[in-house]
């Protein structure tokens, strides 16, 4: 199955660690779609933020069990990305801030 570029990277995540490896590491942290393959993810960070892509790790994240009132449910799976970028290359989230 084939999914677009707009498809396969749903946001970025902003957190106190994954802005320390952006600013240190050049590496840029995304949650994907569950069935994106590496490379289907290098392609569209390429395509949409016209950067070059070093290496791409990835990770799956189970869902947290949560409760509301007596029910007892899951959070849904995600999985998550993190990408190195070339030196020099920079994606920029804090633009207009």
């Amino acid at each position: 199955m084939s999914l677009s570029i707009y498809h396969i990277i749903k946001r970025p995540v902003i957190t106190e660690k994954s802005t320390q490896m952006d600013e240190s590491l050049n590496k840029v942290v995304f949650e994907v779609d569950r069935r994106a393959t590496k490379t289907q993810v290098r392609d569209a960070v390429e395509k949409l933020f016209k950067v070059k892509v070093l290496s791409v790790n990835s990770m799956r994240l189970r869902g947290k069990p949560i409760r509301r009132g007596h029910t007892f449910s899951n959070k849904s799976n995600r999985k998550k990305v993190i990408v190195t970028l070339r030196p020099g290359d920079r994606i920029d989230f804090y633009e207009g801030a």
